[in-house]
This record gives C-alpha cells, sequence and structure tokens, in this order.
C-alpha cells in the first residue's frame, strides 16, 4: 500500500509538473540569442522549481494525513522537505535576478526556507545543543521581520500603494510569523534544548506555515494554471487554507491530549 501510493504521489507530481510547465514559463526567461547553456540552465532552474513544488505540495497532504511516526509520514515528510528545499531555494535565489520587482517574493521564499529547514531540525534533533544553527536562524526571523516592516511602510507610502504589485497589507505575514518564530528561536537559545511537546509544537507549526506559503503562492499567485471554474471560489481558497487548519486542530489536541505529545 505504502508503495503504491508512493508512486502515485511521483507520477502525479510529474504529470501536474509538465502540465504547468509551459504556463509558468514565462517567468523565467532568457533571450533567444543567449548562449545555449544559459538556456539550458534557465530551464533546468525553472522545471526544478516547478517540479519540486507540485511534489512537495502533494507529499505534504500524504505527510499531514498519514498517522504520525509511521513509515508512510515519515517517507512522505522526507519527500516534501527535500522537494520543497530544491523548489524555495531556486524561487529565493533567482527572484532578485528577475526583471520584474520580486523582492516580496525573494523575503516569501527565505521565510518559507527557513521555517522548513528549522522545522526539520526540530524533527531530526531530539535533544539538540544549542549552536550557531540557531542563532543564525534568529538572525533570519529577525530579517524577515524588517523586511516586512520596511515593505509595509513603503507600501504606504509609495503613490501605488505597493510594494512591487505587493499590497501592504500582505506584509502582515512576514511581521507576524517573523516575531513567533523570532521568539521561539529566542526561548530555545535560553532554555539551551528543546524537548517533548515543544519540540513537536515547533516541527508541527513551522512545516505547516512552510506549506501553506508554498499553498498561498501556488493557488494565488499561479491563478492562470488553475481551472476558471476553480478562480475565485472555495476550491481556491480550501488547499491554501488547509495547512493553517490542520496546524490549529493538531496543536488544540496536543495541549488537551497528551496522546498527540
Amino acid at each position: 500500500m505504502m508503495i503504491r501510493t508512493i508512486v502515485a504521489v511521483v507520477v502525479l507530481s510529474i504529470l501536474v509538473f509538465a502540465g504547468l510547465t509551459p504556463l509558468l514559463g514565462a517567468q523565467l526567461e532568457v533571450d533567444a540569442d543567449a548562449p545555449l547553456w544559459m538556456r539550458l540552465g534557465a530551464d533546468a532552474l525553472l522545471y526544478m522549481h516547478i517540479g519540486g513544488g507540485a511534489l512537495g505540495l502533494v507529499s505534504g497532504v500524504i505527510a499531514m494525513l498519514a498517522r504520525k511516526g509511521r513509515r508512510l509520514h515519515l517517507i512522505a515528510g522526507r519527500v516534501f522537505f527535500f522537494a520543497m528545499f530544491v523548489s524555495y531555494l531556486i524561487g529565493a535565489g533567482v527572484a532578485p535576478f528577475i526583471e520584474h520587482g520580486q523582492r516580496p517574493n525573494f523575503v516569501a521564499g527565505i521565510l518559507a526556507l527557513y521555517l522548513l529547514a528549522t522545522a526539520w531540525l526540530a524533527a531530526r534533533r531530539r535533544n539538540p545543543i544549542v549552536g550557531p544553527v540557531e542563532y543564525i536562524g534568529l538572525a533570519v526571523a529577525l530579517f524577515v521581520v524588517a523586511a516586512g516592516s520596511w515593505f509595509m511602510f513603503e507600501g504606504l507610502s509609495d503613490p501605488s500603494g505597493t510594494v512591487d504589485g505587493s499590497p501592504p497589507q500582505a506584509f502582515v505575514l512576514f511581521i507576524v510569523v517573523g516575531t513567533c518564530a523570532a521568539i521561539g528561536d529566542v526561548r530555545v537559545i535560553i532554555r539551551r534544548k528543546i524537548s517533548g511537546a515543544l519540540r513537536v509544537s515547533r516541527h508541527l507549526w513551522r512545516m505547516c506555515m512552510s506549506f501553506f506559503i508554498a499553498a498561498g503562492s501556488f493557488f494565488f499567485g499561479q491563478e492562470q494554471a488553475l481551472p476558471s471554474a476553480m478562480v475565485g471560489t472555495i476550491w481556491q481558497y480550501l488547499p491554501v487554507l488547509f495547512p493553517l487548519i490542520f496546524m490549529i486542530a493538531w496543536l488544540t489536541l496536543q495541549r488537551f491530549n497528551k496522546k498527540y505529545s
């Protein structure tokens, strides 16, 4: 059963990936007269970005719905981590070099990558020793808060009322999530360790929030890839809200039932 599920995930992701690439290709292009190696490199980055995102979205759903600690959950979680790591890394790395303004997308990629990495470490390191990783993570979280605050101020001051097309309200996510993450990092640094329910909570909310950013980037940021009947309906919003609903439900169960700690 597990093997068939994993095969289905891979096949579905490849189909989605292949179908969406022509629609999204305009976001990462080079001139037709550019050297062959440059064109091949751009195509490779595009395919890896979209493929990683598609595979990550599907495997992420499986990881959330599978029984925690079981083999299917662990395998789907690994697939989600590595697929989204590649997708986030390419997205954040390429954003500053795209012609049109991509500053918010760059910071969003950094935030998603940071949440993904720290969530993964929380799951892998059962008795972590505080070191450079925690301090680097705190610095990244504070950078996201600072960037979100600056973008909000800039958007309110700009005649267009936006920053590279994004309204000031969009940057509340950077400020709130970055602040919560920074507080969590400070707590870990002060305590010198994290274990038990706190470690599980740290893994859960950061992974779900990273998934939420990825889902929002696709279902809201790439509407041209969605069926027209889906745009503006609950079916466009539900996949984005699902990670948040799951996170709230699980954290509530964890708080009131030790079975989930």
